[in-house]
């Protein structure tokens, strides 16, 4: 009688005659729309982090700016 586990066309046979199971294929598809989110969640963490004072300000005063200004440093954006 063949071992099920070997058998099966979702696992491939190992040199000791075990199987291992086979990743199964994730769809493009599936990955798009948590890309683009993820995508546009960093851009808007990069606008905050990088541009958020002067001319092109959102939020009024300096809050902001004093929220992400270690971060601001760290990733080389001047500010001083």
């Amino acid at each position: 009688m063949p071992d099920s586990a070997s058998s099966s066309p979702a696992a491939t046979p190992l040199a000791g005659g075990t199987a291992r199971p086979l990743p199964l294929p994730l769809p493009l598809r599936d990955i798009v729309p948590w890309a683009v989110l993820v995508g546009a969640l960093m851009l808007l963490g990069i606008y905050f982090v990088g541009s958020e004072e002067g001319a092109f300000s959102l939020v009024g005063g300096t809050w902001v700016h004093e929220f992400v200004h270690d971060g601001r440093h760290l990733l080389g954006f001047p500010c001083h």
